[in-house]
């Protein structure tokens, strides 16, 4: 036995032995109700940690030396942590996934940036961004990406761990489970927020055949992604929120399309834009791309409750996120039992010394107030984007403690 199989085989025991708890077969029943518009009651889901300032018990220290080995136990740790000490509603999957490798000619430009960090024990980094898109003349660099399958490489990494973990947990090769579009996210990084924003007010022309390029090359790269059989409907997590359903149809012959996953789509930096700009420079494009999916998750971190009216123009429209800048009595009253709202609490509240416990609760039961108020039929709470807990991981478990309190008396 190999060193590193000395340290993983018995994390994935471990591991297993959670993942066979019933617990994970109740939670996933919680979340397809709640997706599905048939809440037993709200979901609670916590992710994007920073890990950096959890580890105070030391087991989240990877030991393996083997670069995908140590990423695989990386994974395991983190997993069995959260489910050890603020599990929410997660669930462990049962079997450890291998990620098809798929390489991609690019679109030709990329991101030339300046980061600064924030010197403190945070995953905070300021970026300053390169204008690659100043004109006509540099719009004609982009071209649509080319993506190529290696399954060689694919094949010889199942195998690796497989020959280190799989005959105690089941080691599955998985493909893409969501198309996630976020394109004017995408060009402000390749451009920057001042000459975006700008550029909508005067040179709209200009703007629209901006987001034409990028759109095409989001049709091109799903287009490809389902051609060389890279989908996936196995998924289990809708960037940190819950992914099953049973209103997604199940492939045909076992040939995942598009029709089979939940498209994702958002335009953060939108939420300085009004009403006429977010249809006319997003939604209308959007349609194109997470508008042909199954279902969609529309929503992230800019405020919707204004806009809802037009988010709801794409196609198989599921879920909306409620940000913690959204007035969230106005989208539960326009949403009621039509969509899932994906409600997101600010994530301020377990960055301090001291958690306000009082305050946490006057804001979760607003949300669940609002909720119930209005007949909201699909409801998760995630706590993401955790910068920091203010190095004390015991804001984090408690405030998961509060939360789970508050939606079992649903």
């Amino acid at each position: 036995m190999t060193h590193d199989e000395k340290i993983l085989r018995p994390l994935a025991q471990s591991y297993a032995q959670a993942a066979a708890e019933p617990r994970n077969a109740q939670r996933r029943a919680l979340h397809t109700a709640s997706n599905d518009l048939r809440m037993v009651r709200p979901v609670v889901m916590l992710d994007e940690i920073p890990w950096q300032q959890m580890d105070f018990d030391g087991s989240l220290v990877c030991h393996c030396e083997n670069r995908d080995l140590r990423g695989v136990e990386g994974w395991m740790r983190r997993e069995l942590f959260k489910y050890k000490y603020f599990p929410g509603d997660m669930f462990l999957q049962g079997y450890v996934g291998v990620g098809k490798a798929v390489h991609s000619t690019g679109i030709g430009i990329g991101v030339l940036e300046r980061t600064i960090a924030s010197g403190h024990a945070t995953s905070i980094i300021s970026h300053e961004y390169e204008d690659q898109l100043e004109d006509e003349e540099s719009l004609e660099r982009i071209h649509l990406p080319v993506l190529t399958y290696d399954e060689e490489s694919t094949r010889a990494n199942w195998t690796k761990l497989g020959e280190a973990v799989g005959d105690i947990l089941p080691v599955r090769i998985t493909g893409t489970s969501q198309c996630g579009i976020a394109s004017w996210d995408d060009i402000s990084r390749y451009r920057g927020v001042t000459p975006l924003l700008i550029d909508l007010a005067d040179r709209p022309a200009y703007s629209h055949a901006v987001i034409e390029k990028i759109t095409q090359c989001k049709e091109a790269e799903l287009n490809q992604r389902e051609a060389l059989g890279l989908l996936d409907a196995g998924g289990h997590s809708l960037h940190c929120t819950p992914y099953l359903t049973e209103d997604l149809p199940k492939p045909a012959d076992g040939v995942v399309t598009r029709k089979n996953i939940w498209g994702r789509g958002t335009a953060q930096i939108f939420g300085s834009v009004s009403r006429e700009m977010h249809d006319e420079f997003d939604l209308e494009y959007m349609k194109r791309t997470v508008g042909t999916c199954g279902l969609v998750y529309y929503g992230c971190c800019e405020p919707l409750h204004n806009k809802i009216d037009l988010v709801e123009k794409i196609p198989n429209l599921r879920k909306i996120g409620v940000t913690p800048w959204a007035d969230v009595n106005m989208a539960a009253e326009i949403i009621g039992g039509r969509y899932v709202v994906s409600s997101k609490p600010n994530p301020a509240a377990v960055a301090v010394p001291v958690l306000n416990e009082d305050a946490l609760r006057r804001e979760l039961g607003e949300i669940l107030d609002a909720c119930k108020r209005y007949g909201v039929r699909g409801l998760d709470i995630t706590l993401k984007d955790i910068s920091t807990c203010h190095n004390r991981p015991e804001n984090i478990f408690r405030w998961e403690q509060i939360a789970m309190e508050m939606v079992e008396g649903w």
